[in-house]
C-alpha cells in the first residue's frame, strides 16, 4: 500500500449464515478481537494466499503454487467427508498459525503493535516496508 493511500473507514456488509457469523465471533473472542477486526484480518488473510497462488508460475507436477493445498485436500477427503466449512477449517488451521507467528515476530521487532484505539493492529511510526 503506497503512503498516499485513502486510510479513511468504509463500511462493509455482508451476509453470512447465523452459525458462520456465531462460529466467527468465538474464534474472534478466542483470538481477543472485535468481530470486524477477524474478518479484516482473515480476508486480508485469504487474498494473500490467494495472490501468491495465482502469481507463482504454473507447476507441471500435482502442487500447483508450491503450497501442497491440493495434496492437503486429497488427504483429508481420502480419510473422511467434510462440507465445505470444515474443509476450510482443517486447511486454514496453518494460515492462523502463520500469521500468529509473524505478529509475534512483527511486534517483538517493534514494527507494529496493537492499538484498541486505533481498532487493531497498526505499524510503529508509519513503517510500512521495514525501512
Amino acid at each position: 500500500m503506497s503512503g498516499s493511500a485513502d486510510r479513511s473507514r468504509k463500511a462493509v456488509k455482508t451476509y453470512v449464515p447465523a452459525y458462520q457469523k456465531s462460529e466467527w465471533q468465538s474464534h474472534a473472542d478466542d483470538l481477543e478481537m472485535s468481530q470486524s477486526e477477524f474478518v479484516r484480518t482473515m480476508v486480508q488473510a485469504g487474498r494473500k494466499g490467494f495472490e501468491s497462488a495465482t502469481t507463482e508460475p504454473a507447476s507441471s507436477d500435482s502442487d500447483p503454487g508450491g503450497d501442497a493445498l491440493e495434496k492437503q485436500v486429497i488427504e483429508l477427503l481420502s480419510a473422511d467427508t467434510y462440507s465445505w466449512d470444515e474443509l476450510l477449517e482443517a486447511v486454514s488451521d496453518d494460515i492462523e498459525s502463520r500469521l500468529d507467528d509473524t505478529l509475534e515476530e512483527l511486534q517483538t521487532n517493534n514494527r507494529i503493535r496493537y492499538s484498541g484505539r486505533h481498532g487493531g493492529y497498526t505499524t510503529v511510526d508509519g513503517d510500512v516496508d521495514g525501512d
